[in-house]
């Protein structure tokens, strides 16, 4: 009777090796990827000047007509002749040429 209660303490250690290695192929295949992309964009907007295309988060093609350092904004045209001024964390990314 005594020896069916004594269980090896090696559950523990395995169970937690486990999480580990979970969360070590969480992070590489969706953490990591996720980190690039967003370095990416950033590598993006602090390499805008004037002239540039880009799309902004809502979706809106235009072209960088002038640049606000002090208050972070783009004044962007959208048509010819229309600007308006977007912040510039909205900026998603480049147009992509169609095919």
């Amino acid at each position: 009777m005594v020896l069916l209660q004594a269980a090896p303490g090696g559950g523990n250690m395995s169970f937690l090796i486990m999480m580990v290695i979970i969360f070590a192929i969480m992070w590489f295949f969706m953490i990591r990827p996720q980190q690039k992309k967003q370095k990416e964009i950033q590598n993006f907007r602090n390499s805008i000047v004037k002239g540039t295309q880009i799309v902004t988060a809502g979706g809106i093609y235009g072209t960088v007509k002038e640049i606000d350092e002090a208050s972070n904004t783009l004044k962007v045209e959208i048509a010819n002749g229309i600007c308006i001024k977007v912040d510039r964390g909205s900026v998603f990314a480049s147009p992509q040429p169609v095919q």
